[in-house]
């Protein structure tokens, strides 16, 4: 690797690292200091946690899709799956905002299983803030052909990014009464 590409990867994984940092800041603002008076309600944003959840079910099938083809070579298909996978999250980051920002607060699981939903909520959470930095930099290094560092991040990457996917459909059934 030459010291140029090297300071470009250095310099790419500062950026992902701090637009993470202020990705985090402002989801943990929105789910935990108090909202400007007359911001929820503002609009109806009811609908989003189960268009939310479908995003996140959609992303774990492009997800699937995506594996499905590099394990079969198609590796054209692979990336066109995987800047879809990106492309939703993205948007689902925000749907996810505006739902937060504008709704009363986070919904809560009171159920019989309140024990479980808890560790499913903070495992999705925990995840979800290191797949976001996580996937930026696998896509990156496939997308600019480093595959190795690619190889070396999907793998870790891709199960994460999965788990976060399918549990993202659950905690939304739980706290939303599904």
């Amino acid at each position: 690797m030459s010291a140029s590409a090297d300071v470009l990867g250095t310099t790419f994984r500062r950026r992902v690292l701090a637009l993470s940092g202020v990705i985090f800041v402002v989801v943990a603002a929105l789910l935990f200091a108090p909202r400007p008076e007359g911001m929820a309600g503002w609009i109806d944003v009811s609908a989003l946690p189960w268009v939310n959840a479908g995003i996140n079910a959609l992303c774990g099938v492009v997800l699937v899709a995506g594996f499905t083809a590099v394990k079969t070579g198609r590796i054209a298909l692979h990336r066109a799956l995987m800047t879809v996978a990106m492309g939703l999250s993205a948007l689902f980051l925000v749907t996810y905002v505006t739902y937060h920002l504008f709704s009363p607060g986070p919904a809560h699981y009171a159920g019989e299983w309140r024990a479980l939903y808890l560790v499913i909520l903070l495992t999705h959470v925990v995840l979800a803030a290191v797949v976001l930095p996580a996937a930026m930099n696998t896509w990156a290094r496939g997308f600019t052909g480093a595959v190795p560092e690619h190889r070396r991040l999907a793998r870790p990457t891709f199960a994460a990014w999965i788990y976060v996917s399918v549990t993202g459909v659950l905690v939304t059934w739980m706290a939303h009464g599904g």
